[in-house]
């Protein structure tokens, strides 16, 4: 590996910084709401889990929606997952100190992969619905 001498890397952050530069927001908008109107917007971008008003506004004035995953789903697949994918690892280390495999195990891998699979299958049709 080749080791940047300093003003090569003193060149490579300057760099850097014009191009951080150009993207950095300059113009501001300003607007005027009622009370009731500031309500409905910070329900909004609540139920959308935004935080920052700028983020909400921003991304409502540009693309004109926000997209809210409840990613549950996705939690409960990455746990099956894992807990598939170690079992697998036991079995495997288990028929190879014993040379044998049980028909037990096969059936548990193939039931934890069947449940994976049919979980992610109702993940995807959700996601497909959106």
């Amino acid at each position: 590996m080749r080791m940047r001498n300093v003003p090569d890397l003193q060149r490579c952050v300057a760099m850097n910084r014009k191009e951080n530069e150009a993207s950095i927001r300059k113009k501001q908008l300003h607007f005027l709401v009622s009370e009731e109107e500031e309500k409905l917007i910070k329900r909004k971008m609540e139920n959308a889990g935004i935080k920052r008003i700028g983020v909400y506004l921003r991304k409502m004035a540009i693309d004109g929606y926000t997209i809210q995953l409840d990613l549950e789903d996705m939690r409960e697949a990455v746990r099956l997952l894992r807990i598939s994918s170690n079992n697998l690892n036991q079995y495997a280390k288990k028929a190879n100190e014993t040379g044998s495999v049980y028909v037990e195990d096969i059936r548990d891998i193939k039931q934890s992969q069947e449940e994976l699979w049919n979980l992610m299958k109702a993940i995807l049709s959700k996601l497909s619905a959106i």
